[in-house]
């Protein structure tokens, strides 16, 4: 698990590969990833959007950019927690990602900038 800590929001990621749905041979390789926000802060915010960097061991990269997570927006009061699980799918057995949520403070609208670690998808049997 990675975690990264901006202005008290906590964000923290698991992985897992998935073989079911994933084919080596054909280059497709998919993985979700968990991640739980934790609103650590002295004021309630509200998630607008993500913006997420996906890298390939091939050199390729991509960008992903859109409202919410998986279809929310949440609004997380100071203590609470939202955790949500998404996925990826990469041409190679590994790769990483890491971006931004762009939050606001629900008590003034401001909106500020959440990082979200980098962190690694690695197919297990290339770490032996």
């Amino acid at each position: 698990m990675v975690t990264a800590i901006t202005d008290g929001i906590k964000v923290c990621v698991e992985t897992n590969y998935q073989p079911e749905y994933s084919s080596p041979g054909q280059s497709h390789y998919v993985f979700t990833y968990r991640i739980t926000i934790e609103n650590n802060g002295d004021y309630t915010i509200k998630l607008h959007r993500r913006h997420w960097y996906i890298h390939d061991a091939n050199n390729a990269m991509r960008e992903v950019e859109g409202d919410g997570v998986v279809g929310q927006q949440p609004v997380l009061e100071p203590g609470q927690k939202h955790q949500y699980v998404s996925g990826c799918n990469l041409r190679s057995g590994f790769g990483k990602m890491y971006g931004t949520y762009m939050m606001e403070k629900v008590v003034d609208g401001k909106e500020f900038a959440v990082n979200i670690p980098e962190f690694n998808m690695i197919v297990p049997y290339l770490l032996n």
